[in-house]
Parts: structure tokens; C-alpha cells; sequence
């Protein structure tokens, strides 16, 4: 079902909840918003070591063990709603997709079985199952399942997140930063609506207080070609730089380029295709968007940091980061 949400979350929550990566980048912004709404209790479940943020004590931490489905029952019984941000961005010799779709089968039968009253799950935009790419194809692949799990449930679609400690829009910054030309994929026309991740937040609150099942695409009220995106960070952080087209694959190799110096994954070949085939844009006006703060108000009062450090997406995962 489609609906909308307000995109502002109001009122005292209460009830118990439990999330996946209390910690983590999104998962955090979440679990600090529910202890803000007045949540009874918030259990999170996590994958691998991290040190607990400032503000984050009250929360309750079980581990994110898919070898012990039992476990994963206990740890959500009695909740009201279950938030899945549970994902990874790429292949890994230490992770990959079909894991991750595994994995979060699981936790939607465990979630069947602990009696959970609702699911928010964290999808992207333009999921398909006849897609090409890995990504999306397995997403679309967690919606269907969702659907048909019989579970009341809430799908929400972001593109890209921005604010704390994003990768994409900083690492853009960063590159402005330290080149003197930036390369767009081929002519940079494609489209992205970023969201910032407290906003993401709180559509997850709102959508956890719901009972009919609906799909959203989580996105910002601002749209930017992605060529519109670098010149506008360009000019936010005071930078004169050449913003050239570009062969996709000469980017992609720029690219793998500088993760390799950071031993990192600065970005891959199916997010070059997949980014360069418009899947991060949609179609919602400026109006009809959930997502209230503008990237552009949101990097200018962060100019003088923004993208000051590279951040490395292995680090996150390794919690150093």
C-alpha cells in the first residue's frame, strides 16, 4: 500500500523496541530518536564489537547471531516493533549480499515468532527483481518477503543518507578537496535525493506507530544531478574546481584507485552502473518528499569539516569508525 507520512515525528512513543545496529550509523540516529520519544525500552542487536555512543547507555544489547535463530526469537520478545537496518553495501570476502538477505530472513521469522506487533524495514529505491544488479535484486527480494509474511509492516526506500558520519557526501567533499579536477560518470545527468539520517529517523518512529502495511520512498526535499551535487558542494565549501565528464570506467578506476590507498572500498562497479542508471533518483516533487532538511542548509553550517577526513566504509564495519 502507498501512503505518506508527515515526516516529523511528534508526541511520546513509548513501548519496547528493538533495532539492529544500535550503533552503527543509521542505527544510532534511531535508537537515540526512540530513547528521545519516551520509548519504554529499546533492545539492540549487534553484529560485531563497537563502543557505545554518548547518550546511547539506556540502550539494551544482545548480540546479531544468525547461527542461533533461538536467540534472535528471545531478543525480540514482547517488542512492540522490530527496525531492520540489517544490510551491506557491497561483496566482501568477509560479508556479502546473500548473507545479508539470509540474515534478514531470519529475523523476520524470529520476529514472526516473538509475536512482534510491527516491522520497519530499510529497502532502497528502485528495487526490482529483474534487476541486474545484486543490490537491488536482493532488496526487492526482502520487500517481497516481507509482504508476504503476514507481519504489519512499514518498508521505507532512501537513496542516500547524509549527516554525522555519511559516506557518499562526504567522501565527495573530500575528493573536492584534495583534486583540482573532479570527474563525474560519464555526464553526471542522473539524479539522487538524498535524505538526511535523522529525518530517516524519524519516518521509522512514525511508521513503527502505524498498523497498515505501506512502502515510502524515504527521500529529501532537494533533487541534484549528481554533476549538480559536486558543484554545489564545490561552491558550499568555497573551492574553484574543474567538474569534468568523464568515462565511467575511468572513474571507476580512479575510484578503486583511492580505495586501495585507504585500504578501503571507495566505491564499486555495480554502484557506478547502478548510480549512472538513475536507481537513487524518484519522482516525488519537493512537496510530496518526507525528508524535511536540505542538503545544502545542512553542509553549509558544516562547511569547514565537511569532508575534511576520508571515511572508510571497512573501518565502520570494523567499528573504528
Amino acid at each position: 500500500m502507498k501512503q505518506s507520512l508527515s515526516g516529523k515525528f511528534e508526541g511520546k512513543l513509548g513501548g519496547k523496541h528493538v533495532l539492529t545496529g544500535p550503533f552503527s550509523y543509521s542505527g544510532s540516529y534511531l535508537a537515540r530518536a526512540l530513547l528521545e520519544a519516551g520509548a519504554e525500552e529499546v533492545r539492540g542487536m549487534i553484529g560485531h564489537s563497537r563502543d557505545c555512543p554518548v547518550g546511547l547507555e539506556a540502550v539494551k544489547t544482545s548480540p546479531l547471531d544468525f547461527s542461533n535463530p533461538d536467540a534472535l526469537v528471545k531478543a525480540m520478545e514482547g517488542a512492540d516493533v522490530f527496525y531492520n537496518t540489517y544490510w551491506v553495501r557491497f561483496n566482501h570476502k568477509r560479508f556479502n549480499h546473500r548473507e545479508a538477505i539470509d540474515g534478514s530472513n531470519l529475523l523476520f521469522r524470529a520476529a514472526q515468532k516473538a509475536g512482534v506487533k510491527r516491522v520497519v524495514h530499510i529497502s532502497i529505491t528502485n528495487p526490482s527483481l529483474q534487476s541486474p544488479f545484486e543490490y537491488f535484486r536482493g532488496k526487492a527480494e526482502l520487500e517481497r518477503n516481507l509482504a508476504e509474511s503476514g507481519l504489519s509492516h512499514a518498508i521505507l526506500r532512501p537513496a542516500v543518507l547524509f549527516g554525522g558520519r555519511d559516506i557518499l557526501i562526504n567522501n565527495i567533499a573530500w575528493a573536492l578537496r584534495a583534486f583540482p579536477v573532479f570527474g563525474v560518470f560519464g555526464w553526471g545527468d542522473y539524479g539522487l535525493r538524498p535524505i538526511h539520517v535523522r529525518d530517516l529517523a524519524d519516518l521509522m518512529l512514525e511508521a513503527g506507530r502505524g498498523r497498515d502495511n505501506l512502502t515510502l520512498n524515504a527521500v529529501g526535499p532537494e533533487r541534484f544531478s549528481y554533476k549538480e551535487l559536486a558543484q554545489t558542494l564545490a561552491r558550499i565549501l568555497g573551492l574553484k574546481r574543474l567538474i569534468l565528464p568523464c568515462p565511467s570506467i575511468l572513474g571507476y578506476a580512479v575510484g578503486r584507485a583511492v580505495g586501495w590507498a585507504h585500504q578501503d572500498v571507495f566505491i564499486t562497479w555495480p554502484e557506478v552502473l547502478g548510480l549512472t542508471a538513475g536507481l537513487l533518483d524518484t519522482p516525488e516533487s519537493p512537496a510530496e518528499a518526507p525528508g524535511r532538511t536540505l542538503l545544502t542548509a545542512w553542509a553549509q553550517k558544516r562547511k569547514d569539516d565537511l569532508g575534511r577526513s576520508y571515511a572508510s566504509e571497512l573501518a565502520r564495519r570494523r567499528g573504528a569508525s
